[in-house]
C-alpha cells in the first residue's frame, strides 16, 4: 500500500504497527506536508499539494492508499474531501495520538498508538483507523 502523510515523518515502529494493523506492506510513503498559510485562500494551497504526489489519475482511483491526515482539522477535511473526489470513496485513515504522560518527540512504537476501526468501503480492506469522534465511534462501530 501506499501512504500519503500530511502530517508529521512516521517512525519505523509506526510503519511496522500499521503492517501489522492491516496486513499489508507499506511499500511507499509519499510525505506531503501541510503547512498551509492561513493568510491566503486554501483551495490553491490545496491543490499544489496534491500536486506533489506523484500519482496519476489512475493510481488515485485503483492504488491501495492509506492517509495520515494533516493535525489541523480543517485541513484534513478539505483533503478528504478533495481525496474523495479524485478517489472515489473516502481512504482509510491513520489515527494516531500520544499516550499519557509521554513527552515528545515519540520514538518508540509504545510511545504512539494507533486507533483500530476499518473505514471506507470493503474494498479499501480492513486498515487501520477512524476520522475522528465526528466521523465514527470505534467502540459503537464494533457493536
Amino acid at each position: 500500500m501506499i501512504l500519503l502523510n500530511f502530517s508529521h515523518p512516521l517512525t519505523p515502529d509506526h510503519l511496522a504497527a500499521l503492517v501489522a494493523l492491516s496486513g499489508q506492506p507499506v511499500e511507499q510513503v509519499i510525505d506531503l506536508p501541510a503547512q498551509f498559510d492561513p493568510q491566503q485562500l486554501f483551495e490553491p494551497q490545496l491543490q499544489a499539494l496534491l500536486a506533489a504526489a506523484p500519482l496519476t489519475p489512475a493510481a488515485w482511483q485503483t492504488a491501495a492508499l492509506l492517509v495520515n491526515p494533516p493535525s489541523l482539522n480543517f485541513i484534513t477535511a478539505l483533503v478528504l474531501a478533495e481525496l474523495h473526489g479524485r478517489m472515489g470513496y473516502f481512504p482509510p485513515v491513520v489515527w494516531l495520538w500520544p499516550v499519557a504522560g509521554a513527552l515528545p518527540p515519540l520514538r518508540s512504537g509504545r510511545d504512539s498508538e494507533l486507533a483500530g476501526c476499518a473505514v471506507g468501503p470493503a474494498e479499501a480492506g480492513r486498515f487501520v483507523s477512524a476520522l475522528s469522534a465526528a466521523m465514527t465511534d470505534c467502540e459503537s462501530a464494533d457493536a
